[in-house]
């Protein structure tokens, strides 16, 4: 852990890349999880993956789907841990509120792009994103690609 986090107190746990290249991202919001003894102390080794995850409103409550937490082999005996289950998000009443008119009206979508530590608690970022179509992701590719001439250029030059 870098000596910035330990003073901000936190720490990044798994990042999602291909959401930042499948999306736009507009708003962020950060949300809480509800986790059990026996993810936690896998997320503190590091054995999740947000990848194929996404988060999706039910009930007026949100919920994080498809994300995989790797049970430890020293898990508890009596417990038969679920790595892909479904991990209710904890959100303030208004924010859960702007979530659903957003993905509901406007036809946004709810995707997960950071795992991190923020005073001991395992915390999710989450992005109000739109989709980005194939011409998009080649144009950002493109960006991308011309940033890093341009700063190698003003460094060689």
């Amino acid at each position: 852990m870098s000596k910035q986090a330990k003073q901000a107190g936190t720490s990044t746990i798994a990042l999602n890349k291909k959401a930042r290249h499948e999306y736009f991202i507009e708003e962020r919001f950060e949300a809480g999880l509800a986790l059990e003894g026996w993810e936690v102390k896998s997320l503190r080794d590091g054995r999740v993956q947000l990848n194929e995850s996404y988060v999706l409103i039910k009930d007026g409550e949100a919920w994080l789907f498809g994300a995989h937490i790797s049970p430890l082999p020293t898990a508890s005996t009596h417990i038969h841990p679920d790595p892909m289950r479904s991990r209710k998000l904890l959100l303030h009443k208004e924010e859960l509120n702007k979530l659903i008119g957003q993905v509901e009206r406007k036809g946004y979508t709810l995707t997960p792009l950071a795992l991190y530590w923020k005073r001991g608690r395992a915390k999710l970022e989450i992005g109000l994103a739109k989709g980005k179509k194939e011409h998009d992701k080649r144009a950002t590719i493109k960006e991308r690609d011309w940033q890093r001439e341009k700063e190698r250029a003003l460094k060689t030059g």
